[in-house]
């Protein structure tokens, strides 16, 4: 918790309570379903909330974005955004239902009005989005075709609607078809090895 704490000191009283749930509650279920590896679960708070709150340090979401949190499983990046976030929507998505009762269960004890979660394939989403967000859930080459007619096309934010990624490793090769993707390396913003290969992704639509 003391590393929200450091990158983030201007949250609310609520907010820092929230985050500090949420390391109570992801060990209680991965004690029945394993969300995270069960030798990472003790680094919960720097190599899964503050790595989706990577995207934060990318771009400041405008009240009443829309965001699509994608193959979420137990609710990342969607449920730290959604904490940052309380006056932006986040619907989460992911095909693995044991996860998403996971997520579900999580936001609705965090009390979170903004998040909404839906089970099933990407390919039965339906409405707009101004962002879509993942953590490392498949090659761009590949989503971007599943989620191309979710962007919405109208602007709220002072980047255009998008796809934002979390991913980690050598990239170059999976970019070189993108020639407008941006990357952002998080070792500028956060001290900790974890975050010594791991990039944001951004891609306009």
């Amino acid at each position: 918790m003391e590393h929200i704490k450091k990158y983030f000191p201007r949250l609310s009283e609520n907010q820092l309570s929230q985050f500090e749930t949420l390391g109570e509650l992801y060990p209680e279920w991965n004690e029945k379903i394993n969300v995270i590896s069960r030798k990472d679960i003790d680094n919960l708070y720097v190599n899964h909330i503050l790595h989706s709150l990577g995207i934060v340090e990318f771009v400041t979401f405008e009240s009443g974005t829309r965001v699509l949190d994608f193959g979420t499983g137990g609710g990342f990046p969607g449920i730290p955004l959604a904490i940052f976030y309380p006056d932006v929507t986040f619907h989460l998505v992911d095909r693995i239902g044991k996860k998403l009762k996971v997520a579900k269960d999580i936001a609705d004890k965090l009390g979170l009005k903004n998040v909404t979660i839906q089970h099933g394939d990407i390919k039965e989403v339906k409405g707009k989005f101004d962002f879509v967000v993942s953590r490392a859930v498949m090659d761009l080459n590949d989503m971007v075709p599943l989620v191309r007619r979710l962007v919405a096309k109208e602007m709220k934010n002072a980047v255009p609607n998008g796809i934002i990624c979390l991913k980690g490793g050598d990239l170059d090769a999976e970019l070189r078809k993108f020639p407008d993707v941006l990357t952002c390396d998080l070792k500028i913003y956060f001290d900790e090895p974890f975050f010594e290969t791991k990039k944001v992704i951004y891609l306009p639509l």
